[in-house]
């Protein structure tokens, strides 16, 4: 059962917008190779607000996706695309359908 997720929100710096967003969509062969990640959602929540949702079935699963490409990726671009370090948020997953 998944019960465990990710929630990260990026920023993108002005101008960087399309970037993100390319950025982020570039990164689903990565997620679909990750045995433990269950879903993997990349998300535009407003004109430069970007986000990732993932979803685990153990702690474990999440770790080792906080520890894995996508995350060595991202904080290697951080500092050149977004206006702020990434927020990334451990959920606990109540219902899912």
């Amino acid at each position: 059962m998944v019960k465990f997720a990710l929630l990260a929100r990026l920023e993108a710096k002005p101008g960087k917008e399309q970037e993100v967003a390319d950025f982020i969509t570039s990164a689903l062969p990565l997620a679909q190779q990750e045995a433990d990640t269950v879903s993997w959602y990349a998300l535009k929540i407003g004109p430069s607000t970007f986000g990732i949702f993932d979803t685990f079935e153990t702690e474990a699963g999440r770790e080792a996706h906080l520890g894995g490409e996508i995350a060595k990726a991202l904080m290697a671009k951080a500092p050149e695309l977004l206006a702020s370090a990434p927020v990334i948020e451990k959920v606990d997953l109540l219902a899912v359908k």
